[in-house]
């Protein structure tokens, strides 16, 4: 792999997992167009989504300072966010759970095109019902909200299917607000992204010593993408504007399919 194929799939990374049209679709197939890549296991992949959620971390740096301190607050406010915290690791069960089932399944399906592009229309027909049938919105998560964006998300590792969107489009269907679906989704993708990074260390060491720049490389412009795109993102959803990425996952899926046929 070349810096500059490196440098493009963590751009592509960046502007993919939070805008939601599948990271790792957008991924999968790019590196079907690359004559020749190759990476030891999904251990590129992992990488790159480790440096989006770098960007993570910093852009809520100050919500996961409060989260993580609340169990040693005695304040008001931190009986709120312990109550969160506990939503967010309940979440992450069945997220984990999944992934370890299909974690083989999604290495083999990366190679596969037309599943990826017919997941990437799947994910357009989600974003479509949870746009036409978003409410107004609460603002208060339950553990019901908690368990099933858990398992919106554990699908999610299928290539084609957004974890942003899948987890995002969960929360609205069920009437939660457009802010608060997203903030959640993106504070639940730390553990599972962390998560995955330590399944992927055993491949470690199948990487050429003269690639690992290149790595690094990739994860550093995945971060700075990512953090303009989340930005974006959440006044996208604050605008009901899901429909438009409806219409890019059919427009992408449906030529995957054609292209790849």
């Amino acid at each position: 792999m070349t810096l500059t194929e490196g440098l493009l799939l963590g751009a592509l990374q960046g502007l993919t997992e939070f805008l939601p049209v599948s990271s790792s679709g957008h991924l999968a197939l790019t590196q079907q167009l690359m004559p020749g890549f190759e990476q030891p296991g999904l251990l590129f992949d992992v990488v790159l989504h480790l440096g989006t959620l770098v960007a993570v971390i910093l852009y809520f740096r100050q919500d996961l300072k409060q989260l993580l301190s609340s169990p040693f607050r005695r304040d008001i406010q931190a009986v709120q966010e312990r109550r969160y915290l506990r939503l967010l690791i309940i979440g992450s069960v069945p997220t984990a759970i999944i992934g370890l089932a299909f974690k083989d399944t999604v290495e083999l399906l990366m190679h596969r095109p037309l599943i990826v592009a017919t997941l990437l229309i799947f994910t357009g027909i989600l974003f479509f019902v949870a746009e036409r049938f978003r409410s107004t919105g609460r603002k208060r998560l339950n553990l019901a909200d908690s368990l099933i964006t858990g398992i919106a998300q554990g699908v999610a590792v299928l290539p084609g299917i957004s974890r942003s969107g899948a987890t995002i489009a969960v929360l609205l269907l069920r009437g939660v607000d457009g802010q608060t679906a997203a903030r959640f989704s993106f504070l639940l993708a730390l553990p599972a992204v962390g998560g995955a990074a330590l399944l992927s260390l055993k491949d470690v060491e199948h990487l050429p010593t003269a690639e690992f720049s290149t790595y690094l490389a990739g994860a550093g412009v995945s971060c700075l993408v990512g953090l303009l795109c989340i930005h974006a993102l959440l006044g996208i959803i604050r605008h009901k504007r899901l429909y438009y990425f409806s219409l890019y996952c059919w427009l992408v899926g449906g030529g995957a399919l054609y292209f790849f046929r």
